[in-house]
């Protein structure tokens, strides 16, 4: 599929796949796009990073490559790594053969039949151009991302024994953070940046009504209002898009109508995933909220 015209159309294409974009995001995917420049996105975590990735795929009908960020990510994971198998076997039958013999396959030890391609090489090898989604960047070691600068700025990987190799098709590249620490400003002066935040109420309304569909309309804007509160308060981890969803979701397999104590009570282990969070609602903030969304009307009155 050809890549998009303008913002509209990026934000047509992401919508068709059920992404609801802001035209700030849109913008700097168009951006992306357009100008073959690597996408930082940073945000908390759960407010749909990895899923653009996955959408914009899908779209543009790219082969999705994903590099999982994870501490001690070394370049044989994340690039490349010889194939020491091989090459031990190729050893072994240059000592039994003969000296011409020999010679040839010593010097195709170092070959590039004998590299095993990880996501990075990969990605700059495909004979069309993938996404390459650099996954929770921030979760990787700080030297990892000198060994990027490389591919990101020249859309090449140098291979010491073998020399460089270069995208024919340079990839589209996406890089997503949760901002557990900095990421540096050489590397993020070859990115376009994007700050991706949760979605305020009419539009998470929307991808509610989109992504729980089994939800009738009044489930579905007071999962919504319930949510839109809960991330005002003190919470370790607040609930993101994806724990609105699975918690609408998880309310209509319990045929749940409409909010109320029980229900919440009942539920809290799908939006919220640690237990002081869970501790602090029982203890009363849920309460609250839905005192709240009572006297706003967004609840049925109490009888």
């Amino acid at each position: 599929m050809p890549r998009p015209a303008s913002v509209d159309a990026t934000l047509e294409l992401l919508a068709g796949e059920n992404y609801l974009a802001g035209r700030p995001l849109a913008t700097a995917v168009f951006l992306a796009l357009s100008l073959g420049k690597p996408l930082l996105l940073e945000g908390e975590a759960g407010v749909g990073k990895t899923e653009l990735a996955k959408v914009l795929a899908r779209a543009l009908d790219a082969e999705l490559i994903r590099l999982q960020c994870y501490e001690g990510l070394d370049i044989a994971s994340a690039a490349y790594e010889w194939n020491v198998a091989r090459q031990m076997l190729e050893i072994r039958l240059a000592e039994a053969g003969h000296e011409a013999d020999r010679a040839k396959l010593l010097a195709g030890l170092y070959s590039r039949d004998m590299l095993i391609e990880r996501p990075l090489l990969r990605a700059l090898t495909q004979p069309r151009p993938p996404l390459l989604l650099i996954d929770e960047l921030d979760r990787a070691d700080e030297p990892f991302e000198a060994f990027l600068l490389e591919i990101l700025a020249e859309w090449q990987l140098s291979v010491p024994e073998l020399g460089t190799i270069r995208a024919a098709h340079p990839p589209i590249a996406i890089i997503t953070s949760n901002r557990t620490r900095e990421i540096h400003d050489a590397l993020k002066r070859r990115c376009l940046y994007a700050w991706v935040d949760y979605p305020d109420a009419p539009r998470e309304l929307e991808i509610v009504r989109r992504k729980a569909p089994g939800a009738g309309e009044r489930l579905a804007t007071q999962v919504v209002a319930f949510v839109q509160r809960a991330r005002h308060l003190d919470l370790f981890k607040a609930p993101g898009v994806a724990e609105t969803i699975d918690w609408t979701n998880a309310l209509v397999a319990l045929d749940t109508m409409s909010l109320d104590p029980q229900s919440v009570a009942d539920t809290l282990g799908v939006l919220l995933k640690y237990q002081d969070d869970i501790a602090q609602f029982e203890g009363g903030a849920a309460r609250a909220i839905l005192d709240e969304l009572h006297a706003e009307g967004i609840l049925e009155p109490r009888p």
